[in-house]
């Protein structure tokens, strides 16, 4: 029994790889043709071979994404801490777990998902969404959707439903009992793959409407590309961050940086609860290092850095323009700008209070208000009393 056992992985590696292929024959959806529309300009996303991407499997993960009975208590869902009309974030500085338990940092935004390199504020090892999903699901430390050890509760609770048994087998139609943690988080990973965000202002703009943008939006768009003031050194690209990944990358483009957020003991030190990269790594170059996420959207998504200790876009903008954030007193007391580890592209700048506004108005043009009310991303429960 235990040599079967042992083989088991492999067996199971043998028939989503048939899978993939028989998938692929029947045109139900693979890397180079997703079951979605890549926006203009946009590369195709990277999608794994042993978990191709089709319709069926697309809509089974919305539903497991709203659902309740994903948290230990009913009490949450995925899109408790990514709500859609936040481009997928929760307006927090710091989640709240199914417990009350306030985790170390705050949502980010699903917009673009597919293409991160990497999947977490400061985790360079977490580059698979499927991997990704089984952190809130199951972690304990923090506890977000409070499933560890709860597997088979979960399981019992899928298979009771009226739905989901049909759907489970229509989205893994080559297993004989599809309900598996497994394909749980293959649907999550896959219904996040789909929210794809490409239709602001500055894309319309970017394709040659001459009218999408603002004078202002115009000139915010020069500052941002500008080499005075930096920007698009960590948040460049059609995402508008260095982290990123993509079906014809070759290239590790995986970013962490120091932002001159803290400096807590006068050599860069950050909160011990907040340490970036170093958590993982024990390094002390990786100090306060974390990932430069997307600024699609950004002006849904306050309040800003991974902590949320910026409020506002003019706060951040105040910030970059120091060079650094000033914490006068209290436990983080510090100057980030004398940090000695952070990025050389925190330098600081000044801006004239036109300036300033015009930044703001580029940011604001990065909004995709079709993303955030599209119906294909929204509940499939209805409002909450018609579930």
């Amino acid at each position: 029994m235990a040599a079967l056992r042992d083989r088991e992985p492999l067996r199971r590696r043998l028939r989503l790889r048939f899978a993939f292929v028989l998938c692929a024959m029947l045109g139900c959806g693979d890397a180079s043709s997703p079951p979605f529309q890549v926006p203009d300009g946009f590369p195709t996303p990277r999608i794994p071979e042993d978990n191709p991407l089709t319709q069926a499997k697309v809509e089974l993960g919305r539903f497991l994404f709203y659902d309740v009975r994903l948290s230990d208590n009913e009490t949450q869902s995925c899109s408790s801490c990514h709500r859609q009309e936040l481009a997928f974030t929760d307006g927090l500085a710091r989640s709240v777990g199914s417990t009350g338990q306030v985790t170390p940092r705050g949502a980010m935004s699903l917009g673009n998902v597919a293409y991160s390199a990497t999947l977490n504020w400061a985790n360079d090892r977490v580059v698979h969404l499927e991997d990704q999903a089984r952190i809130p699901l199951f972690g304990e430390n923090p506890v977000e959707l409070g499933l560890g050890g709860l597997e088979n509760v979960l399981i019992a609770r899928l298979e009771a439903d009226e739905r989901y048994p049909s759907m489970f087998a229509d989205a893994f139609p080559f297993e004989s009992e599809p309900i598996t943690v497994e394909n749980v988080l293959r649907a999550l990973a896959s219904f996040q793959r789909t929210l794809i965000t490409g239709e602001s202002a500055y894309d319309r703009h970017v394709r040659g409407d001459a009218n999408a943008l603002s004078a202002s939006a115009q000139r915010g768009l020069e500052l941002f590309f500008s080499e005075r003031l930096e920007c698009f050194h960590c948040h460049g690209g059609f995402n508008f961050s260095s982290s990123v990944d993509h079906a014809n990358n070759v290239f590790d483009q995986s970013q962490f940086a120091n932002n001159g957020l803290y400096n807590v003991d006068g050599a860069g030190g950050y909160p011990a609860e907040n340490t970036g990269l170093f958590a993982l790594t024990n390094l002390r170059t990786d100090m306060g290092r974390f990932k430069p996420p997307t600024l699609r959207n950004i002006a849904l998504t306050a309040p800003y850095m991974h902590d949320g200790s910026l409020e506002t876009l003019e706060d951040v903008i105040a910030h970059y323009a120091r060079g650094g954030t000033l914490t006068p007193d209290g436990p983080n007391a510090g100057d980030g700008r004398t940090s000695p580890l952070k990025s050389a592209f925190v330098s600081g700048f000044v801006l004239t209070s036109e300036e300033q506004a015009d930044l703001v108005a580029f940011l604001e043009a990065l909004t995709d208000t079709d993303f955030v009310s599209d119906v294909r991303f929204s509940s499939p429960f209805g409002p909450p009393a018609s579930r």
